[in-house]
């Protein structure tokens, strides 16, 4: 197995792992959605983009390593040459680079990244120390491993290298540049197709900029400190790795905080299925701990926690290890406060008590400011690296959907309104904030979000307004709506007062409600299926196929619909996972269009369906099932939040 640039950054945050990518008998979940993730932040785009900043260059399209040697080769003999995707081996360390320019005995090298930065606010990429800040180690790290590999294939020949990013600094002049791009598949493959060629002036200004990093790769090759606990210099480092992946050697694991997302977890499932398990290899192996530590309340799950590596180190894995000197237990005035989460969370752990804690109290005292009718909304939004509009700059903020349900005084639950914009390359956010508008503008109801998401995007779309070189004409008007909802952020220069101010509905979980079967989350995926358990209204309530029914509760999108539905042990299902598959009956259409197993059952899994409509070429069917499935899914979301406030209102 050579150490390709991937690798080496996978291993640069744990060496093990290098073990569990050459072992296929270990699950690896990290290449699942590796298509999706690249699709849903732009990469594709980024890169086809970043090619035609160069017309001359000729591309490299094999897959089979020894041909890619062969033609870059042949290509590299040319005094003059840009090459995309070369391919360059040096002893076992094998990299393919995004954009290679030759001038006589100079070689530059473009490594392509879909992240933003502003080259007008001179950003640093190291700290005070010289170190590479943790947002940009893997970027420069990966830079310096090409430059590296290219010195040591040809010594006689000068390197510089580049990191080409996403200019915020710079704003398109053309309408229509995020649709020149395309997402086809050929032969199983899939790659990126440019329309049309675009005119010069559609790539001026540029909106990738590139940034000389020498200077950063001979900091990293000069420090003897990459982070992985032990001092060795980047020769050793890679000298090390590359042994490692052509040997297969077991690197012995260094157990900390990050091993609780490791991407070699295996299920219950694939372990009956004969496929093992890294992060339980890791533990038995470095701490000698047979039992899978993760079926047990563990550290890992302390909520919002930052002394979870110092507890690992003191051999304290379990929530039930800890110690009064643990937790230093500062009290809220009202409800929890976080250190009162957290020892609640211990306690529970130590006692075995699975019961969720409610403080039915302090509830009430938040409720007398609540006016009816409630509102419960929810977004679904995303950032696109190359901008749909004119005058747009990289990664502007996009609001493609959302939900919105209603609970009048009585009880009424409806589900009131709904946006969605799926239209390849429109740009939504004023007809979102419209229609917003629009819906929450007959009352002055209470209005419910689940984390500051919805503020935050509130945020961005008044700056959008503000900064609009051609204002729509109602612009005053959404502005004034937009501030009358949301709070500033503190950064913000401009602040004001907001007459209704939006509620989250997440800090009132984190100060009155707990479960221990949520293991430490917040999330309303997980904070769903606990109030579900936990409620006997709702299980009487949705065990009938009410919603959406005649003389139910209204639906746009579900019809005679149960959402409590058991499992033979007895144990309420998940509602996300009674979300109706898509493409249902249309066993012609190919799923793999869609996310893995074709739900969508969480944020990421919209925002990708979303670039999908966005990039991809498909039939009016295909997209319209798309579009059923995001109108399902954000329904469910805001749901859950009336589901939640129902679960405490109607308690006992």
């Amino acid at each position: 197995m050579k150490l390709t640039k991937s690798r080496f950054v996978t291993a640069l945050t744990c060496p093990t792992k290098l073990y569990y990518m050459a072992n296929k008998s270990f699950v690896d979940t990290s290449s699942e959605d590796t298509f999706l993730e690249a699709l849903a932040e732009g990469g594709f785009q980024v890169g086809e983009l970043a090619k035609l900043y160069f017309p001359e260059g000729v591309e490299v399209d094999s897959l089979d390593s020894e041909l890619a040697l062969k033609n870059t080769k042949t290509l590299l003999e040319n005094d003059n040459v840009t090459i995309f995707e070369a391919a360059i081996l040096y002893e076992n360390c094998f990299i393919r680079v995004d954009i290679l320019q030759k001038t006589g005995d100079q070689i530059n090298l473009y490594e392509v990244k879909a992240k933003s930065f502003n080259s007008l606010q001179q950003p640093s990429f190291l700290k005070k120390n010289g170190e590479p800040k943790a947002a940009w180690k893997d970027y420069l790290y990966d830079a310096a491993f090409q430059k590296w590999v290219c010195l040591k294939a040809f010594p006689h020949w000068n390197v510089t290298a580049h990191l080409m990013l996403a200019d915020k600094a710079q704003k398109t002049n053309t309408s229509g540049l995020n649709q020149l791009f395309k997402i086809v598949e050929n032969n199983g493959r899939k790659r990126v197709e440019v329309n049309e060629p675009p005119s010069p002036s559609a790539l001026s200004p540029k909106l990738l900029t590139a940034v000389n990093l020498n200077d950063v790769c001979e900091n990293i090759y000069l420090s003897t400190d990459h982070g992985l606990g032990r001092e060795e210099t980047f020769d050793q480092l890679v000298q090390r790795l590359s042994s490692a992946c052509e040997d297969k050697d077991f690197i012995s694991p260094t157990i900390e905080t990050k091993c609780a997302n490791c991407e070699f977890t295996a299920s219950l499932e694939e372990k009956e299925s004969g496929k093992r398990d890294g992060r339980q290899h890791c533990f038995q192996t470095a701490l000698n701990i047979e039992s899978d530590i993760f079926l047990r309340p563990n550290v890992f799950e302390l909520w919002n926690f930052r002394g979870k590596d110092k507890l690992i180190s003191e051999g304290k894995l379990l929530l039930e290890d800890m110690d009064d000197n643990d937790l230093k237990v500062v009290s809220a005035e009202i409800g929890l406060s976080n250190s009162e989460r957290q020892f609640l969370q211990i306690q529970k752990a130590k006692t075995k008590d699975d019961t969720v804690y409610f403080d039915e109290e302090g509830l009430l005292q938040e409720m007398q400011s609540w006016k009816y009718p409630l509102h419960f909304i929810d977004f679904e939004t995303t950032m696109v690296a190359i901008p749909f509009g004119a005058n747009q700059a990289p990664y502007e903020g996009i609001a493609f959907q959302f939900s919105h349900h209603t609970v009048d005084a009585d009880g009424a639950v409806t589900h009131a309104g709904e946006f969605l914009n799926a239209e390849p390359g429109k740009f939504p956010n004023y007809d979102f904030v419209r229609s917003l508008r629009d819906q929450l503008s007959f009352d002055n109801g209470t209005i419910f979000r689940y984390s500051a998401h919805e503020n935050t995007y509130l945020n961005l779309i008044l700056e959008q307004l503000q900064k609009e070189t051609y204002p729509a004409q109602d612009r005053h008007e959404l502005i004034a709506f937009i501030k009358s909802i949301a709070s500033p952020s503190a950064k913000s220069d401009n602040q004001w007062s907001s007459d209704r101010e939006m509620v989250d509905l997440l800090e009132l979980v984190k100060k009155y409600y707990f479960d221990p079967a949520a293991k430490g989350s917040n999330s309303i995926k997980h904070i769903l299926p606990s109030v579900l358990r936990w409620s006997d209204f709702l299980q009487t309530k949705y065990s009938k196929p009410i919603y959406g029914a005649k003389n139910g509760i209204v639906s746009k999108n579900f019809q005679d619909w149960t959402w409590i539905q058991k499992t033979s042990e007895g144990l309420v299902k998940d509602p996300y996972d009674l979300l109706p598959k898509l493409f249902t009956g249309a066993t012609h259409v190919d799923e793999r269009l869609l996310t893995n197993g074709s739900e969508l059952k969480n944020g990421g899994a919209a925002l990708m369906a979303y670039a999908k409509m966005q990039f991809e070429h498909m039939s009016d069917y295909e997209r319209n099932e798309l579009q059923a499935g995001l109108l399902k899914y954000c329904e469910l979301d805001t749901l859950a939040m009336v589901m939640i406030y129902e679960a405490w209102v109607h308690h006992g």
